[in-house]
């Protein structure tokens, strides 16, 4: 298991090799979002999985681009019809990732990223062992809240929510295969990078 601090050295990880799935976790407002559009935007050759989702479109997200955007019913129907790989609860909203997609991509030799909560990567998980994972760590619990508050999107029950939540995710960091401290943005892509690709 590797900790890296992203003000520290690159990492000495192995390279998945091309056709795998490789998962990128971590708490609520640890960055891993922007570090994934940023990592898709530089190496277009990744699949970024599109999650479905049954929360609604945050400011600037475009549905099908950033997640397809569906109700509740929608949702369960393709959990009843086991149409995602793996799905979760959280804060209130489900999040999943469609089977098909994903499964087609991995099959046709793509490196295919996901971005998913703690509970859905551990689905992965157990279904693809093979799966290259890497969490994501805040530099500090205060700095977690400070950034999930500048996002001023969420009441104060949410964030407490949230806070608890990130507490419990960040006691699993150890199960995943490399965990990187987001205390410098560039830093921390660049070490996603290095693990991927080498």
């Amino acid at each position: 298991m590797q900790v890296i601090s992203t003000k520290s050295a690159a990492t000495t990880k192995e390279c998945p090799p091309v056709g795998k799935l490789i998962i990128l976790t971590g708490p609520s407002g640890v960055g891993k979002g922007t570090l994934m559009r940023s990592l898709v935007q530089r190496h277009p050759e990744l699949h970024y999985s599109v999650s479905v989702t049954t929360r609604s479109p945050r400011p600037g997200e475009i549905d099908g681009k950033d997640y397809y955007f569906v109700s509740r019913r929608e949702f369960e129907q393709l959990v009843a019809a086991g149409e995602l790989l793996e799905w979760a609860e959280f804060a209130g909203n489900y999040y999943g990732t469609p089977r098909e997609a994903v499964i087609n991509q991995v099959r046709s030799g793509k490196r295919v990223v996901l971005e998913i909560e703690l509970k859905g990567a551990r689905q992965i998980r157990a279904s693809y062992p093979s799966a290259f994972s890497i969490f994501i760590l805040p530099p500090s619990m205060s700095e977690l809240e400070k950034r999930i508050r500048g996002r001023a999107q969420d009441s104060e029950e949410a964030i407490a929510r949230r806070l608890h939540r990130a507490e419990e995710e960040i006691s699993a960091a150890d199960e995943f295969d490399l965990k990187i401290v987001n205390d410098d943005f560039e830093t921390a892509l660049n070490t996603i990078e290095a693990a991927i690709f080498g």
